[in-house]
């Protein structure tokens, strides 16, 4: 069943969205060759808790850590640990915060150093698929409209989009429904009502989009180990448009 928000409830997950705005851009200006994952994990979780919020992730479904960071080949999931992060990796950065009983969740993903175009490009092709997504939204939209606008500018640019993995409804649950695919057909799924909060996560893939789950049951990495990327937001609709509560991609009506 699709639970739709009150005014007050998206309200509290902007407030959550806030704290994770500030995490991320602490994280990117923070990100450099030579630290751990690790690092970028208890910087996160002592900014989440001194603001006031509590790491969603933590303890979700066993989950070690605050964040998922995951590096080059893994997609999502990843989990911080000692390894040290190099010049020139991809690096994807996801997290989520619950305050007062609602969750907020986002995701970007960076490239340390200096890297070529290309590199570049692919990276951003995450982020571009939902600026699209959210440049092209009408009010009367349903799920799959949403899907195709991903997965049409993805495909576009030459890369694919995961299918094992998709986004979802968000709230005083991490995950709930509807399932919000990156790829799909335009007019179908449930119909984006007013007070329908998701998380819009496009994960990209650079060569074929079959993944795999590592012997540590959490890091899904690419099979043919190409690289990955993730951009996500969690988007609140509201009656002639939506609210962009993690990010500023996107217009607010």
């Amino acid at each position: 069943m699709i639970a739709l928000k009150s005014d007050r409830e998206i309200g509290i997950m902007r407030e959550a969205g806030e704290i994770i705005k500030e995490v991320l851009a602490e994280m990117e200006k923070s990100l450099r060759s030579g630290m751990t994952t690790d690092d970028l994990d208890r910087m996160s979780e002592e900014m989440i808790l001194k603001a006031g919020g509590e790491p969603a992730f933590k303890g979700y479904h066993g989950f070690p850590k605050t964040a998922c960071i995951s590096l080059n080949e893994e997609v999502v999931h990843g989990i911080p640990g000692e390894r040290e992060i190099k010049d020139q990796d991809i690096v994807s950065f996801d997290v989520g915060v619950r305050l007062q009983g609602y969750h907020a969740d986002a995701a970007r993903t960076w490239v340390v150093g200096n890297a070529d175009q290309k590199i570049k490009s692919f990276v951003d092709s995450a982020r571009g698929a939902l600026a699209k997504a959210l440049k092209n939204y009408q009010p009367g939209w349903r799920i799959g409209d949403l899907s195709a606008a991903i997965q049409s500018y993805v495909e576009a640019q030459g890369y694919q989009v995961v299918r094992n993995y998709v986004g979802h409804g968000i709230g005083r649950e991490m995950h709930e429904d509807p399932q919000v695919p990156n790829f799909g057909k335009p007019g179908q799924g449930p119909k984006i009502e007013p007070g329908l909060v998701v998380a819009i996560e496009p994960m990209v893939t650079e060569g074929h989009y079959d993944v795999e789950v590592l012997e540590n049951g959490w890091t899904v990495v690419t099979k043919d180990k190409k690289y990955a990327t993730h951009y996500e937001d969690t988007i609140a609709f509201l009656e002639n448009g939506f609210m962009n509560l993690t990010g500023d991609l996107g217009k607010e009506f």
